[in-house]
C-alpha cells in the first residue's frame, strides 16, 4: 500500500491523500481487509479523495469502499469485475473509472441519484455493456463519457440530457444510428464514432460548433451532411476507411457569375488600371474585394461567385486543412497542382488523403 502527502491521520489536519493498490494481485477479499484496515485502525479513510485499484482480480468491490465519505477519483480498471453495485452511496466520486472489466448492462447500478450532480468522468470502455445505459443520463453534470469497445448498439435521443459533456467516446461498438439529438450538445469537443455500422450523420452536427475532434473511420459513410464544412474548430478529423462517395459535392451547387464578375474578374487578372474618378466608389470597393483562387497555378480572383471545393483529409492536430476551398473556377478542381501539394507534403503518410469532387 502506498500513500502520498502526509502518512498523518489527524482528522484536523484533513489533508488529503492517494491510496494506490494497483499491481497488487488484490482479489476482493485481500481488498477488503486493506480497507477495513484503514477504516477501523487508522480511521483516517475520510483523508482519502483519490483511490486507485487498476490491474488487479477483484470482481466485487467490498462495502468499506463506502466508509471513504470523501472520495472523489476511484480507478477499477482492468479487474474481473462482474457487477457494479451501489456501494459509492456516501461518496461524492467526481471520476469512475471501470474500463475493460467484465460488466454487463445488468449489473449496473439501476441509476446514479447519488453522483447525479458530482459526477464529471464515467469510463464503462472495454465491458459487455450490449445498449447504452440509460441511467447514465441521470448524470446532468457529465463532461466526460467513455462507452468505447463494447456493443452498443445505439445512442438515445434523449443524449441531449447530458448538456455539459465535452467528450463522447462510443467507437468501436455496433451503432447504426446517431440521433439528431447528438447536434444539441452544444460543449462537445471531441466525438469518437469510429470503428462502427453508421451510414449517415445528421445535419444537426454542423451545431457542434466546439468541436475540434470528430473521428467517423471504420463505418459504413456512402455521404456526409454539407453542413459539416461550418465545423471550424475542428483539428482532427478521421474519415478513412468509409465508402464515401462524391454525391456530399453534388449538393453544392454553382451559380453563373454576373456580368459584375466577369467584369471586375477581367480588370483584376489583365492588371488594368483603374483611377480614382474612373468609376463610382463603390465599385472601387468591389474592386478591392477580390479574393485570390486557392489553386497556386492559377492567377483568377473572384468576388461573390466560387466554386465551393470540399478537401477531406485525415489529419491528427500537426496539419491543419481547411474543409471548404474556394476556387474560381471549376476547371481547378483537377490538375498537376493538387498532386504537387502532395509532393510537397514532408510526411505524406500523415495525410490520406480523401478527395471528394
Amino acid at each position: 500500500m502506498e500513500c502520498y502527502t502526509s502518512d498523518s491521520c489527524d482528522s484536523d489536519s484533513r489533508e488529503q491523500k492517494t491510496l494506490d493498490l494497483s499491481y497488487k494481485l488484490l482479489d476482493s477479499i485481500n481488498l477488503s481487509l486493506e480497507l477495513k484496515g484503514i477504516v477501523d485502525e487508522k480511521n483516517c479513510a475520510q483523508n482519502y479523495e483519490t483511490i486507485l485499484l487498476y490491474n488487479n482480480q477483484i470482481k466485487i468491490l467490498p462495502e468499506a469502499i463506502n466508509r471513504f465519505c470523501n472520495l472523489k477519483i476511484l480507478d477499477i480498471s482492468n479487474n474481473r469485475l462482474t457487477v457494479l453495485p451501489d456501494v459509492l452511496k456516501n461518496c461524492p466520486l467526481t471520476s469512475l473509472i471501470a474500463k475493460h472489466n467484465q460488466l454487463t448492462n445488468e449489473s449496473l447500478p439501476k441509476c446514479f441519484n447519488t453522483a447525479k450532480n458530482t459526477l464529471k468522468e464515467l469510463n464503462l470502455s472495454g465491458n459487455q455493456l450490449n445498449y447504452f445505459p440509460e441511467q447514465v443520463l441521470e448524470l446532468t453534470s457529465l463532461k466526460y463519457l467513455y462507452l468505447g469497445g463494447n456493443h452498443i448498439v445505439n445512442i438515445p435521443k434523449d443524449i441531449w440530457k447530458l448538456s455539459s459533456l465535452q467528450i463522447l467516446a462510443v467507437g468501436g461498438n455496433q451503432i447504426t444510428d446517431v440521433p439528431e439529438s447528438v447536434g444539441r450538445l452544444t460543449a462537445l469537443q471531441a466525438l469518437v464514432l469510429s470503428d462502427n455500422q453508421i451510414e449517415q450523420l445528421p445535419a444537426s452536427i454542423a451545431n457542434l460548433k466546439q468541436l475540434r475532434s470528430l473521428l467517423i473511420h471504420k463505418n459504413k459513410l456512402k455521404t456526409l451532411p454539407t453542413q459539416i464544412i461550418k465545423l471550424t474548430c475542428l483539428t482532427e478529423l478521421s474519415l478513412r476507411d468509409n465508402p464515401l462517395v462524391v454525391r456530399f459535392v453534388r449538393d453544392m451547387t454553382l451559380q453563373p457569375p454576373s456580368l459584375l464578375e466577369l467584369a471586375g474578374r477581367t480588370i483584376k487578372l489583365h492588371e488594368i488600371p483603374i483611377r480614382p474618378g474612373d468609376i463610382p466608389n463603390t465599385l472601387l470597393q468591389y474592386l478591392s474585394a477580390a479574393q485570390c483562387c486557392v489553386n497556386p497555378k492559377c492567377k483568377g480572383v473572384f468576388f461573390d461567385n466560387r466554386v465551393e471545393h470540399i478537401k477531406f483529409v485525415d489529419f491528427c492536430g500537426k496539419y491543419r486543412i481547411p474543409l471548404l476551398q474556394f476556387l474560381c473556377s471549376s476547371r481547378c478542381i483537377t490538375g498537376s497542382w493538387e498532386s504537387r501539394e502532395m509532393d510537397a507534403n514532408p510526411h505524406p503518410h500523415m495525410m490520406r488523403k480523401v478527395l471528394l469532387g
